[in-house]
């Protein structure tokens, strides 16, 4: 599930760019970097780097807040708060409303990198490999030396995941322009309903 989740957010990603002329709505330290350098040189845009930073703070702790609420049914209900901001975004491009669409597609990047958290802490990131490719090259070294052979292949898969969805993102937009985020939601709205079967199992078992 993570590989889907983090190939859904190379695909919002690469549409959220292209919409908005190079800004992320999963890749903070891009836009970041963006930010700093727009201030620092008085350009454009400067405050939309800005603002989809926030977007994207906003999400986390609204993930974050409906995982600690929701308890047992925590995935469940942040993949379908997910999938509802994915949805707002493409209605918003339907209405005209241009780059404000783009600040929903951050929060929602936000809000699911909270789906495999813990105790406060997110586990696993889902929409930035800089991490990951960190962890595979360790695991990497690990098995040079003797250690767990395919230990690297997990974090290998998360990058290949959002690698293939942003190029499946840039390929649909192409086609559909901003629509393309309609597949987004479809390939999320799946998802939410994969983990709530998964969920109502669990509790059925559980209640035994």
């Amino acid at each position: 599930m993570a590989v889907c989740f983090s190939g859904v957010a190379g695909f919002v990603d690469a549409v959220g760019f292209l919409t908005s002329g190079g800004y992320f709505v999963s890749f903070m330290s891009g836009n970041s970097t963006l930010f700093s350098v727009g201030m620092v040189q008085g350009r454009m845009g400067v405050g939309l780097a800005g603002l989809l930073i926030a977007s994207f703070v906003f999400g986390v702790v609204a993930g974050s807040s409906l995982g600690r609420i929701s308890a047992r049914w925590r995935r469940t209900i942040i993949l379908c708060a997910v999938t509802a901001l994915l949805a707002l975004a493409l209605m918003l491009h339907l209405v005209g409303a241009g780059l404000w669409a783009t600040l929903p597609l951050a929060m929602a990047m936000g809000a699911e990198n909270t789906v495999f958290g813990e105790d406060g802490d997110v586990r696993v990131g889902l929409t930035y490999m800089t991490g990951a490719l960190v962890k595979m090259g360790k695991r990497i070294t690990v098995a040079l030396f003797g250690g767990d052979r395919w230990g690297w292949v997990p974090f290998l898969l998360l990058w290949l995941g959002l690698a293939v969805g942003a190029g499946l993102g840039a390929l649909v937009y192409q086609f559909m322009g901003p629509l393309a985020l309609a597949a987004a939601v479809a390939a999320m709205g799946a998802m939410a309903l994969l983990s709530l079967r998964t969920d109502v199992r669990r509790q059925s078992t559980s209640s035994r």
